[in-house]
């Protein structure tokens, strides 16, 4: 790509970079953007997003893309590092009038060759549902702005469910809304279903069905974005007041809280096993937050401005997991992870054993995760044994991690780890990387039907018949161990830092909600690498690529070491 400013070293784009696993690629061939590849004027546009969706047919070629570039919206056949993109030839494009596409999200359990339920979310609040394949426009939710003025900040498909899909809006609100259900033609009533810190959750009052079923109220300010866990049992919102809040989705309790160390939150993830989340936001910090604890265990500094995207690379991570994962389906995806070269044909199973096995000391884990921002730049970090079990020894020394203070446990960690002896074996499951037990344990041997049970039980809350599920006792047990109460239990009066009136974040740091930056292992990037000219706005890892985009409205692909292909124009 051209430099700007003559070239100077700073404005120079990078076109490749190179990590322990080998050298990313950009292929400049597989760069998807509008036909006529003329860049827009992005100043004041909402940001670009790209949703990829596999349709399972028989050509080996079932990528399909969808990205929003100011007014317009495009679908396109993905072929990733095979074979160059037709510019000329999007299987859907769309110019919309009045209002542009701010997010969407493909429906994955329905998707086909010949169909595809598409949601798209709106600046002006609405929510469009359409098939790109047969170029259909099936329905408009929320038309006439009655259940909601403020732009779409976030949409997605409730995992395991073919019709529940779930709205997050600027105004800090988030809707439950199902597809076969009408939205009405007067602003929708309320009732409070469940109250808590800083949240209310209300039904829609009527006596028909119809949509919102749920309205959630979630803090101060703009609701930046969501996020399922990978079990699809928790919720995870970042906020404009900075908090991150994660909710039980099914029985709609806070499981726990996090303060951004300034600023706003703008994205958030979870680890593949859903053990830890990750957010950034315009403290120019990535954060990663333990579910397991509920405690900040490391903060990242690389970026230079807000961190606009922040994911989890499931193909580069080592992860010892004895819960099937939500997004592979078997550990027969892994089998081209990498991690230090190891051999990762062992099957889930025998990893645990090794795992626990009082024979050996535990196999080592590293989670790989990235984050791109407005600065224009890249970021791959590595989260690693060192900052997950900081009282294990080390089994070999650790780069690009300065542990600020490695000789002193992260704050609130007192607990949650355990101590033995040097001659004893380690203990089977590491308390700081562990959720107590009933939460995660049962979540994996119900993991098939877990989805069912999300889809059921909201639907209780929808035709408001609240009603405990006798299997939900268990939860009440550790209720504490995720709770604002826990956290702070030495002081009531810190119960109140997070409340519906504006938080004093000065308040917060120092505390729990947000340690010191002294406080916390302080995380280096493996690389961090300008890629653009524009502010990034997306960041996707797929197995033989990864995927960014930029507000100029360019999708690019970096193929993965090994994975790119010789390409003849």
């Amino acid at each position: 790509m051209a430099t700007e400013g003559g070239g100077k070293e700073m404005n120079e784009i990078k076109t490749q970079f190179t990590t322990r696993e080998g050298p990313y690629k950009l292929l400049p061939h597989s760069e998807y953007s509008r036909p006529n590849r003329v860049p827009f004027n992005s100043q004041g546009s909402n940001p670009v997003r790209v949703s990829f969706v596999n349709l399972n047919d028989q050509s080996g070629n079932g990528d399909r893309l969808c990205f929003n570039v100011g007014r317009e919206l495009y679908f396109y056949i993905y072929k990733g590092v095979r074979k160059a993109a037709d510019l000329s030839k999007p299987i859907d494009k769309r110019i919309y009038k009045g209002t542009q596409p701010t997010c969407h999200d493909f429906n994955h359990l329905t998707a086909t060759a010949e169909s595809v339920s598409l949601l798209v979310g709106f600046s002006a609040g609405q929510v469009q549902l359409i098939d790109p394949i047969k170029k259909e426009t099936s329905k408009l939710f929320n038309e006439e702005r009655l259940i909601d003025k403020s732009r779409v900040t976030c949409v997605k498909w409730v995992p395991g469910s073919e019709s529940l899909f779930l709205v997050a809006h600027a105004s800090g609100s988030m809707y439950l809304y199902n597809v076969e259900h009408t939205c009405g033609t007067t602003a929708p009533h309320y009732q409070l279903l469940k109250q808590g810190e800083s949240f209310a959750v209300h039904t829609c009052k009527s006596k028909s069905t119809r949509n919102p079923l749920l309205k959630w109220t979630v803090g101060e300010g703009a609701l930046n974005e969501f996020a399922f866990s990978p079990d699809g049992k928790f919720l995870a919102c970042v906020s404009q007041d900075g908090f991150l809040r994660v909710f039980n989705f099914d029985s709609v309790e806070l499981r726990g809280t996090m303060k951004s160390y300034f600023g706003g939150l703008l994205c958030v993830c979870w680890s593949p096993d859903g053990k830890y989340v990750v957010t950034g936001g315009e403290d120019d910090l990535v954060t990663v937050w333990s579910f397991g604890d509920c405690r900040v265990i490391a903060r990242g500094h690389g970026h230079k401005s807000w961190v606009s995207v922040v994911a989890f690379d499931p193909y580069t991570t080592s992860v010892e997991e004895s819960d099937p994962m939500e997004f592979s389906g078997s550990d027969e995806d892994f089998q081209d992870l990498l991690h230090f070269g190891r051999d990762r044909a062992n099957s889930t199973q025998s990893r645990l054993s090794k795992r626990n096995s009082a024979e050996s000391r535990p196999v080592s884990v590293t989670y790989r995760f990235g984050s791109v921002g407005q600065d224009t730049q890249l970021c791959l970090w590595d989260l690693t044994e060192d900052i997950l079990f900081p009282h294990q020894p080390l089994s070999r020394a650790r780069t690009h991690t300065n542990v600020m203070n490695a000789t002193s446990p992260p704050a609130g960690s007192t607990g949650n780890s355990v101590t033995t002896p040097g001659n004893s074996a380690p203990p089977p499951l590491p308390r700081s990387n562990s959720l107590p037990h009933s939460t995660v344990s049962n979540a994996g041997s119900k993991s098939s039907v877990a989805d069912g049970a999300i889809a059921s039980g909201v639907s209780k809350f929808a035709t408001l018949s609240l009603h405990d599920r006798k299997d939900r006792h268990h939860e009440k047990d550790h209720k504490r161990n995720h709770s604002m109460g826990h956290i702070s239990s030495k002081s009531s009066d810190k119960l109140n830092l997070v409340t519906k009136t504006k938080t004093d974040p000065a308040k917060t740091l120092g505390t729990p909600l947000c340690p010191r930056m002294e406080d916390v292992p302080l995380l280096e990037p493996l690389i961090c690498k300008k890629i653009a000219h524009e502010r990034l706005t997306v960041l996707i890892f797929l197995e033989d690529c990864i995927v960014t985009a930029c507000q100029e409205g360019f999708i690019c692909t970096w193929g993965r070491p090994g994975k790119v292909v010789s390409f003849n124009p």
